[in-house]
């Protein structure tokens, strides 16, 4: 199977990842990977229990999977245009370690190994700088918390090898710190 290049936003709740994610691959002609989990919870109900984490992230993997199918019938479609086909993911297996660590104090260990095993070319790490949106899903509308988490996936960042942009702004400015370091990264 042709490998795609794989550009994730990741970050809290309510900082504009499926924003960035669907105008970024509307941009790029490329394909973009929701996030699966609100699939899931929209179907069961958010009194989810820490079993119910380690479904949602092979929930994700095999979404993200049949995207990638996607997202190389797109770039064939299309002529080509990159050098390899584009895949922007709305969540990744360190969103699901942070949720798991955050909320039950441990992780499933399938979701570890998956890291282990992932690839990403390039993460965007959307910042709390955005007002919070309420919406059925949403677990912490207060600004702490969601710095906390913020901070989480920031060190997690720093101490990986994969380049990573801090997205920040309106939702124009964060699409465009987003849209030159995808450039930069296809080019």
């Amino acid at each position: 199977m042709q490998e795609v290049s794989k550009v994730v936003a990741i970050g809290p709740e309510s900082t504009g990842k499926s924003t960035l994610c669907k105008s970024l691959a509307s941009h790029f002609n490329a394909a973009w990977c929701p996030e699966y989990a609100r699939e899931y919870l929209l179907a069961h109900g958010t009194n989810y229990i820490f079993e119910d984490l380690l479904t949602i992230a092979k929930g994700q993997l095999a979404l993200e999977k049949e995207y990638a199918s996607k997202a190389i019938a797109l770039w064939e479609a299309n002529g080509k245009k990159t050098l390899k086909p584009l895949l922007f993911v709305d969540t990744d297996m360190y969103v699901m370690k942070v949720w798991c660590e955050y909320v039950f104090g441990k992780c499933h260990q399938f979701i570890l190994e998956r890291i282990v095993e992932s690839s990403c070319d390039l993460y965007l790490l959307c910042n709390t700088d955005l007002p919070w949106v309420r919406d059925e899903l949403r677990e912490y509308p207060d600004l702490q918390s969601r710095e906390e988490l913020y901070n989480i996936y920031k060190d997690i960042l720093i101490n990986q090898s994969v380049t990573w942009v801090d997205v920040k702004g309106g939702y124009e400015e964060r699409f465009q710190t987003a849209m030159a370091s995808v450039q930069t990264m296809i080019i």
